[in-house]
């Protein structure tokens, strides 16, 4: 079982090592590389040795934010810390136990570090990254902001899911104040989209299925549709969204082959339906109403086996 610590007790432990390699997990989002990036500058500023893992499978929209942090070749830090990953199912290939320190924000963290800085009430890892920085430091960096702000925004939708709420909020502002530029990082990840990623937008939305009277909506993302629009994982951030637009939609599924046999699928739902009891019956996990698993069959096996999933957890 891991010893639970605080911000300030996490920074403590980090001022008291050296030497780290930071973890993103798999298939990486904004806010594992911003949160990882971010605290990895906020270590070197304190005079420790700090890498990023280089992850193969981050998308191209957000290397250039985490490249200056990158172990290179021969660089084999000693003291590993995951950030943002709630279970051992979501190292990256090479990464194993044991794990001195994770940061997560995950309720369904399955405690598989030695120690473990949790918040499970915030909305990003970013937001108690922040903390932890602060507490080490006494502030964040212009670089760090932004890397920051990265996190939060991705997390949240740029600040549109439910899971945003008044400390995410003031999380950006306290971000912008220290020079995050709030507007290049909108544009650069939201509103840039390229042409690959508009027409798999189109063949999701075309394509869309409704169960329960329409209170289950799902989309089915084949690598035969990702060829068809000339998309690659690249184009493929942040799909999840999609999906849960529909009009009387209540759980949303978002199931996308990402190879032969092997489904990844992401549940959002809004308040009273908790997907993360969902994606657990399949080993996964998340937030209530954000989660995910992977299933090692097709995708539309995928979708019947959680459709009985949420027939079991949520009768209706």
């Amino acid at each position: 079982m891991s010893r639970m610590l605080t911000a300030s007790e996490c920074a403590a432990w980090l001022l008291a090592h050296d030497d780290y390699l930071i973890i993103s997990h798999r298939r990486p989002d904004g806010d594992t590389l911003g949160s990882g990036a971010a605290l990895c500058s906020a270590l070197r500023r304190s005079g420790k040795r700090a890498w990023c893992l280089d992850n193969p499978e981050t998308i191209n929209s957000h290397r250039p934010f985490v490249t200056p942090y990158l172990a290179g070749e021969g660089v084999n830090p000693a003291v590993k810390v995951t950030v943002d990953v709630a279970t051992e199912g979501l190292f990256p290939e090479g990464v194993a136990l044991p794990i001195p320190l994770a940061i997560d924000h995950h309720p369904t963290n399955g405690r598989f570090a030695e120690n473990l800085c949790l918040a499970a009430g915030r909305s990003s890892c970013g937001e108690i990254v922040l903390e932890i920085i602060k507490a080490m430091c006494g502030s964040v960096s212009r670089e760090e902001a932004d890397l920051l702000y990265m996190a939060v925004s991705t997390d949240t939708g740029c600040f549109q899911y439910s899971n945003t709420d008044a400390a995410t909020l003031r999380a950006a502002a306290e971000l912008i104040d220290a020079g995050a530029d709030n507007s290049t990082l909108n544009i650069t990840l939201f509103r840039t989209q390229s042409r690959a990623r508009m027409a798999l937008e189109g063949r999701i939305l075309s394509s869309m299925r409704y169960f329960r009277g329409g209170l289950i909506s799902a989309a089915v993302i084949t690598l035969a549709m990702l060829a068809e629009c000339g998309a690659d994982d690249n184009d493929c951030d942040d799909l999840a969204g999609i999906a849960g637009k529909a009009e009387g939609s209540v759980v949303s599924l978002t199931l996308r082959e990402v190879a032969a046999g092997e489904t990844k699928v992401s549940a959002r739902s809004k308040p009273g339906v908790n997907v993360a009891e969902i994606c657990a019956v399949y080993g996964g996990g998340g937030h209530d109403m954000a989660a995910g698993a992977t299933l090692r069959c097709p995708p539309e096996e995928a979708l019947e086996l959680m459709l009985r999933a949420i027939d079991e957890k949520w009768p209706g």
